[in-house]
Parts: C-alpha cells; structure tokens; sequence
C-alpha cells in the first residue's frame, strides 16, 4: 500500500497537468494501475532479497555442514599420513646409521684384533730368536759362577766391594751337577738371601702340578717358585746350615715375619718332607698351627696329581670335608698336613676372578681377625755350623 500511495502521488499531478487529457478514472484503468504497482513492488522485493544474500554470505557458510566435516578430517588425515611416513623414513635412517656404525666398529675391532695377533707373534718370534741367541752364546761361553748361593757371593764378593746389589746371580752348590740363577738380597737383614718363593702381584700363577714345583717356574725378579730340587742341592751342602725367613706384607701396608733358625729338606724319595728348627717373630709359627693335628712340620711335599697330604679318604678343615689339601687351595702345590694353618702358594679360585694372591698365614690376626696378606717372600741364608740332619 505505501507504494501504490507513493506512486499514486507522484503520478496524478502530471495527470491532471498535461493538456486536453480527460482523466477518467475507472476499474480497469485503477486495475492495471494496481498491477504496474504490485510488480514494481515485487522487483525491488527481489532486488533486496538479493543483496540480503549477498551481504549475509560472508558471514554464513552456503556449504553443507557434512561436507565441510569431510574436507576438514580428510586434510587432517593427509596431513598425520604424512607426518607418520616421515617419522617411518627418519626411523629406516637411524636405524640403518646406527647399524653402519655398528659395522664400521666391528670392522676397526677386527683390525685391530688382527694387528695385535701379529705384533703378538712378532714379539714371540723374536722372544725366540733372543733365547736361541743366548743359547748359542751359552754353549759357546761358559758361564761365569758367582758362587755357591748367595751367602757364598756375599761373602766372596764382600772382600772386593763394600755394596753388593741385590738381583740374579748365577750359583751351583756343592756337589751339584747343574748350575742355576738364583736371585740374591743383598739389602736386607745384612744381605746373603737366597730367595726360593715370591709373591707380589697375582701376575704368576701357582696352580702347577708336581713336575713344576720341582724345576720351578715364574721370573726371578718378581712372582716365582725356585724348584724343590734347586732348594734341595742348596740346603744340603756340607757343614751348612740355613735359616728360612718369611716377611709378610699386609694390604694396609703393615709388616710381620717368621723365622725358622733352621731349615732342610729330605730327598726326592721322601717327597721333600720339610724340618723347621726354633720360631722366633711376628707373625705366630702358623707352619705348626694351634695344635698337632694342625702341625705342617715334617710334612712331604703334595699337590693335586702327588697327594702326599694325609687325607685319607678325607680330613676337615674349616668344619669341611677335604679329599685333596692340594685341590681345596685350587691345585697349588705346599707341605699339607691335613691342610693346616700355612699356605703361601695359595690361588685364588677360579670363579673368583682375582688377580690378587691367596696367601694363609692363619696365626697372624690383628683384634681376632686374620689379616689379609697382600705379599709374601721366603728366603733362606746359610749360617755357619754344622749342618743339623
């Protein structure tokens, strides 16, 4: 109706203006006047409707709510899909560096494996060489004696120089058919030591059968056992007599000793069953322990394949049943009586993984606790006076 009016107004003026114009207003003419109007109308309502779309477009998304769900979870797929195959591809990466690294390490350890075999046999072809050359010269040359046994050298030697060095000399006892190294204290208690078993280090191992405690094994000048029957030709020398001296160290670098003023032998036929004279020192005289039956005094030597130890079928010790003294001390060779409270060749078990030595000297204790011994030397030097057997 606004419409109509407003152009109803603005209509009729210029009707009744023009000239020789006879208005005659009837039905058909109002009829086809309303209807001009009305579609007037119905144009500038779609005209406004059509702009109110486009103005609230920007505001409303014309797309179906569904469809803008699945682009939006399709993107975020694509998107993890992506991100999971790149994680996968720099996983492939690391694990294929790691094993390159892994192969070039092995490679290098192999190298080096190698080159240590060959600097091996290198030094053990040559260590051969060096013994066939002193070989050769020995059967060239004969050797220089220095004496009898160290006290001997001692004594010899002591005439010429005030200051005799201690290390390895070369001595045959008397009436001795071979001639052998010994290695000789000089600085110690006046010098004069013949040392017949040292222990310092774990470096030599003691667990040896009867064969190499009777030539004797390890290096002169730190872990060895002299030999049984090197011992033997030195004590038994005529109108001689040798004291044996032991010197312990503890692992707190605290000192004891036991000394024995004399010491011998029997022959091989006896299995160098050992005599011990008068103890004196520090260290309680655990060669003859607390009682008899702990006594190692006069005792043949035994180890694992001579069992000379008096276990028969078994003895105890330390409240357990003991076959073989020998192979309770892990195969090391001593003068076992029933075992005993002594045991300076002792070895450490093998499950132990130690590299330090097991030495039992059992009456040295500090506060009723045994002292852990860290090193051991026993040597012997002869005394003037008739030989006591």
């Amino acid at each position: 109706m606004i419409w109509i009016t407003l152009v109803w107004l603005h209509v009729v003026p210029h009707l009744f203006a023009l000239p020789n114009i006879t208005v005659d207003i009837n039905n058909t003419a109002l009829n086809d006047f309303v209807t001009l109007a009305e579609n007037f109308e119905d144009g500038s309502l779609r005209k406004s409707e059509d702009h109110s779309v486009r103005v609230t477009g920007k505001e409303k998304c014309l797309m179906p709510c569904e469809m803008t769900a699945k682009l939006i979870w399709d993107e975020k797929h694509s998107w993890c899909s992506n991100l999971q195959h790149g994680m996968a591809a720099h996983a492939r990466g690391t694990r294929k560096l790691i094993r390159d690294l892994i192969d070039e390490q092995q490679k290098t350890l192999e190298f080096l494996s190698s080159q240590v075999m060959e600097l091996m046999n290198k030094v053990h072809s040559l260590s051969s060489e060096v013994q066939r050359s002193n070989s050769d010269m020995l059967s060239l040359k004969p050797l220089q004696v220095h004496g009898r046994d160290c006290s001997d050298i001692l004594e010899t030697l002591g005439t010429v120089s005030p200051k005799i060095p201690s290390g390895i000399y070369i001595i045959q006892p008397e009436n001795a058919d071979f001639l052998f190294e010994v290695f000789c204290e000089m600085d110690y208690m006046e010098g004069g030591w013949t040392v017949i078993q040292r222990r310092t280090d774990g470096l030599t191992d003691f667990k040896h059968v009867w064969s190499d405690y009777l030539n004797g094994f390890g290096p002169l000048s730190g872990e060895h056992w002299l030999g049984l029957r090197k011992l033997f030709r030195i004590i038994s020398q005529r109108n001689t007599r040798f004291q044996l001296h032991i010197s312990l160290i503890a692992q707190d670098e605290s000192t004891a000793y036991a000394s024995y003023d004399s010491f011998w032998l029997e022959d091989e036929s006896k299995f160098f069953a050992i005599h011990l004279g008068r103890y004196a020192g520090s260290a309680g005289d655990a060669f003859r322990g607390y009682n008899q039956g702990q006594n190692q005094d006069t005792a043949p030597f035994s180890t694992a394949d001579v069992d000379n130890d008096g276990c028969f079928p078994f003895c105890t010790f330390d409240n357990k049943s003991v076959e073989s003294c020998s192979i309770h001390h892990n195969n090391t060779g001593w003068w076992f009586n029933q075992c005993g409270k002594a045991n300076l060749n002792s070895s450490p078990l093998d499950h132990d993984r130690s590299v330090q030595p097991h030495i039992h000297w059992d009456t040295w204790t500090k506060n009723g606790e045994l002292v852990n011994i860290k090193s051991v030397t026993m040597k012997i030097r002869r005394v003037e006076g008739s030989n006591l057997k």
